[in-house]
């Protein structure tokens, strides 16, 4: 009795399929090996890539008379000497006063200053203002007895916050010193997220055009929003130094947040402005409100300088990545969020633009 013989192209062989599991199975490991490995300094990599895309322009025009090397070495150590000194002021005075409160809180030896007398002459609330006020400075300590338990939570998310904030001003530093590094070798690293691109789209002209979108959102976003604010509060930083107002750094963290999300800073200085004229000789008081107000207009000169061409991102979109972003990493998170969010918005628009098939 014969016997067919079995037709080939109906079934793998048992080889074939044991050989592509292992090699299946070998990429597996390593795709979760090195993504457990390189989690940890995800964001940091993503600041790292988008300082490099905001200060390529600049590397390239000082690359023909330095040098490649030197030119993206140059950047980053002027990055890191520039940025060094501010960050470290204003992390380290946020820290100290978060610190003090902290410490005063829980010694219950917190002083509140008398209410100030112009506050009972506003009308209607003035009065009742003003006698809360003063029965609160005067039994402060009886109040933190009866509500201190309530400021449990609080407090210790201020001290996670604060320290925090450490971690993400070592972070800031060392992204700088990391975009150095990806300027000295941008056109490799640019020639691979194009392969990648074209991998994905299948198509060069959709290739160049999403590498040269990314590109363009991000600098727009970077420089003429997050640049701006950072313009901006380090001017008000050095006024609310100047000046000797004790959260000289929580202020300046204010007027950052405010910049990026583009609320308007007089909300921020006009309290601050009035609290200088009622705690500080006049002379200094008036060069303190000269001084805001220049800080104040100058986004007026800056964002038609730095923000050149870049696209429009809807201002929601930069609020939920600066709050996104700072919960979820602090002050890194802070300045990666809205441009992260404002590069997957254009690029979904993009997609939603092309026509299927």
């Amino acid at each position: 009795m014969d016997r067919k013989a079995p037709e080939t192209g109906q079934a793998f062989p048992v080889s074939t399929i044991i050989d592509t599991a292992i090699r299946v199975g070998l990429v597996a490991i390593l795709a979760y090996a090195g993504a457990r490995i390189i989690l940890p300094f995800v964001f940091l990599l993503i600041w790292s890539a988008i300082l490099s895309v905001m200060l390529y322009p600049l590397h390239r025009r000082l690359a023909p008379r330095l040098g490649n090397r030197w030119s993206a070495l140059l950047i980053g150590v002027l990055g890191v000497t520039l940025l060094l000194g501010p960050t470290a002021l204003m992390v380290t005075s946020l820290a100290t006063w978060l610190y003090s409160l902290i410490s005063s809180l829980q010694g219950q030896d917190l002083s509140f200053p008398p209410a100030p007398l112009w506050l009972e002459g506003v009308p209607v609330i003035g009065a009742k203002l003003a006698e809360n006020w003063t029965l609160i400075a005067a039994n402060l300590p009886a109040v933190l007895a009866k509500y201190g338990h309530l400021l449990t939570g609080p407090l210790a998310w201020l001290g996670s916050f604060a320290g925090r904030l450490v971690i993400g001003e070592l972070s800031f530093i060392v992204s700088f010193a990391i975009a150095a590094v990806l300027l000295a070798y941008g056109l490799d690293a640019a020639a691979l997220v194009r392969r990648v691109l074209l991998r994905v789209t299948g198509s060069q002209e959709r290739t160049e055009r999403l590498a040269n979108l990314t590109a363009a959102t991000i600098r727009g976003v970077g420089l003429g929003v997050v640049g701006v604010a950072l313009v901006q509060s380090f001017l008000l930083g050095l006024g609310f130094f100047a000046i000797g107002l004790q959260a000289a750094g929580p202020l300046t963290l204010v007027a950052l947040l405010l910049g990026i999300i583009q609320i308007p800073l007089i909300l921020l200085t006009l309290p601050v402005v009035a609290y200088v004229f009622f705690t500080e000789p006049t002379q200094p008081a008036v060069i303190f409100l000269i001084w805001n107000v220049v800080a104040g207009l100058s986004d007026n000169v800056l964002r038609p300088l730095l923000l050149g061409r870049g696209l429009e991102v809807p201002m929601p979109i930069i609020l939920f990545g600066v709050i996104g972003g700072m919960i979820a990493e602090g002050l890194l998170g802070l300045f990666v969020g809205p441009v992260l969010l404002a590069v997957s918005y254009v690029l979904l628009l993009e997609w939603l633009e092309q026509r299927p098939g």
